[in-house]
């Protein structure tokens, strides 16, 4: 079966991918080539991750700067950011 892109993936399943590759390499068992594979994929996700919490971040920033004030969750009153 044919690995799905990075960039399809939600950030949570290619979390749990590189946390199996990073496991499997560092057991040390590999040959070379699966671990320069196992490498290249790895860094594949880690950017992947990284655009989406970039995306992720922004979305949090436009979201927050739609109003002055935040209602406290609690109690609902307001209160300044």
């Amino acid at each position: 079966m044919a690995a799905r892109k990075p960039e399809n993936m939600d950030f949570e399943s290619a979390l749990a991918e590189l946390e199996g590759l990073v496991g499997q390499l560092e057991q040390g068992e590999l040959s070379l080539e699966q671990a320069l594979k196992s490498f290249e994929r790895g860094v594949q996700l880690v950017r992947a991750g990284q655009q989406r919490l970039s995306q992720a971040e922004q979305q949090v920033k436009v979201l927050m700067s739609d109003g002055d004030t935040l209602a406290d969750f609690a109690t609902g009153e307001e209160s300044q950011p």
